[in-house]
């Protein structure tokens, strides 16, 4: 089953002869519980592509259906609330916030949602599953950068959200740690049944995915399936 489609996605930057065409008629289906590594030069679209899935920005032209919902005809409160219970994001800064702790920082989704009630046992176990229990009271600055990047994992999955975007999530990490990174994120798609979108230069780490999407100048050259997904067709 899709749980992402995109139907001739276009996004294009600037007025008349200032104007970038990022992407261009982008057309792709992601099956529920894919890794799907998107890869491709700098400036190619990669990152433009996953802010646009993730409601981060809009398209110029095309639409987007996440769980059979079109995320362009939300309202901006609609499009916050939705986003922050389906959609969970990695980055390669980490994005952490330097005053809280841990534990508070991977509390910190809920704590907007007010409709939704902290599961403590949920993310001690989160906390737990990726190593990082026993520096649940430390700071940010206090821990490694594949330490950070295990909290801003444990964050980005605490609403059990349907789709992960990971965008370059091992790209300031040792070789050692960018494993373990990948690892954790692959056994947490298969626990939580995720699904994952990852934006990598690294073709190595692409390869160790379900499915690679090559994009060049704001178009997908191939989206082959590497191996057969669960519960889907090879293609």
């Amino acid at each position: 089953m899709s749980i992402l489609e995109l139907q001739n996605v276009r996004k294009t930057y600037g007025e008349q002869e200032n104007q970038v065409k990022a992407l261009q008629n982008i057309n792709m289906q992601v099956e529920e519980g894919e890794f799907v590594a998107i890869v491709g030069t700098s400036g190619s679209g990669k990152s433009t592509l996953l802010n646009l899935i993730g409601g981060l920005d809009t398209p110029t032209q095309g639409k987007i259906f996440i769980k059979n919902r079109e995320i362009g005809s939300l309202s901006r409160k609609e499009l916050t609330i939705f986003r922050r219970r389906n959609i969970g994001f990695v980055f390669q800064n980490y994005s952490l916030m330097p005053v809280l702790n841990v534990y508070d920082n991977v509390a910190l989704p809920i704590t907007f949602d007010r409709g939704k009630h902290i599961n403590h046992k949920y993310i001690e176990e989160l906390l737990r599953e990726l190593g990082i229990w026993e520096k649940r009271k430390k700071y940010p600055n206090e821990l490694s950068g594949g330490q950070q990047q295990r909290v801003a994992i444990a964050r980005a999955l605490v609403n059990k959200p349907a789709i992960l975007l990971c965008d370059e999530p091992t790209g300031n990490l040792d070789s050692a740690t960018t494993i373990e990174v990948m690892g954790l994120l692959k056994s947490s798609s298969r626990k939580y049944k995720q699904t994952i979108l990852m934006v990598t230069h690294n073709e190595a780490i692409a390869q160790t995915c379900d499915r690679v999407i090559h994009i060049e100048d704001g178009q997908i050259l191939t989206g082959k399936r590497l191996f057969q997904a669960k519960g889907g067709e090879q293609s």
